[in-house]
């Protein structure tokens, strides 16, 4: 990917939503759970200073899946972006396959399929493709591109993953490689982090970076703070916080 707007849909961590689940399952055939974020973005470059974006979600979860609309605003170049999108999870001889669609004002579509087998010790694999047109991608992960996982679980709330993530398109040499762990604790609070390593071309040099994640829930709310240099690869580093609840 040249930019921040690349068609994409590779989710930040196929082994990760497996083992998080929806929003808030739930076995009610009409109940619907919500999550609402804000995400605000700050990128930096030594040409750009600083230069703001918010990214607003809302996500809902049933038994027909999760559905999600979003809207990403940039005042800088007053550019804006509109989305919806849907995943669901189905499991079949042993394995849990999930699919999901994705379109955007300006012309994107995109899909992806991801499959899994194993409860305690899993691994995983998974490819998305679009049709190429400019799209924000909130999971800043190379697009069209395959994946790779395996990981362990001690519960369905507590385990650690391994990940690989390398374009297979328009930049076979981009790629990324995250460790992630989850922990639970008392009180329905839960730490998330995850580790990136990135590796690849970018804008004519091939760079080698490191990037973090820190997230906490406490209950239905959620916290995350993220550095991410040379986001998608790019010359600008970025600094993600995002603020969730659940209902």
């Amino acid at each position: 990917m040249k930019n921040f707007l690349n068609g994409g849909l590779i989710t930040l961590s196929v082994a990760i939503l497996f083992a998080c689940g929806p929003t808030q399952a739930t076995d009610e055939p009409d109940s619907v759970q919500y999550k609402p974020s804000v995400g605000l973005y700050d990128f930096s470059s030594r040409e750009l200073l600083s230069k703001q974006a918010v990214d607003v979600n809302l996500r809902g979860s049933s038994n027909w899946g999760d559905a999600w609309v979003g809207v990403y605003r940039s005042p800088s170049d007053e550019f804006t972006q509109a989305r919806l999108g849907w995943d669901n999870t189905y499991e079949k001889f042993g394995f849990k396959f999930q699919p999901s669609l994705q379109t955007a004002s300006g012309g994107f579509w995109g899909g992806s399929l991801a499959a899994e087998y194993g409860n305690t010790f899993f691994v995983g694999a998974g490819i998305g493709r679009t049709n190429l047109r400019n799209y924000f991608n909130l999971n800043f992960d190379p697009n069209d591109a395959w994946s790779l996982s395996t990981g362990y679980r001690w519960s369905t709330q507590d385990f650690v993953t391994f990940q690989v993530v390398r374009d297979n398109r328009l930049n076979p040499d981009q790629q990324h490689v995250h460790l992630a762990y989850r922990r639970p604790f008392a009180d329905k609070q839960r730490l998330v982090v995850d580790l990136i390593y990135k590796s690849g071309t970018s804008e004519g040099e091939y760079i080698r970076r490191r990037g973090l994640m820190l997230g906490y829930d406490w209950g239905n709310v959620g916290l995350r703070i993220a550095y991410d240099p040379r986001v998608n690869f790019s010359h600008y580093d970025m600094t993600r916080i995002i603020l969730s609840k659940h209902y």
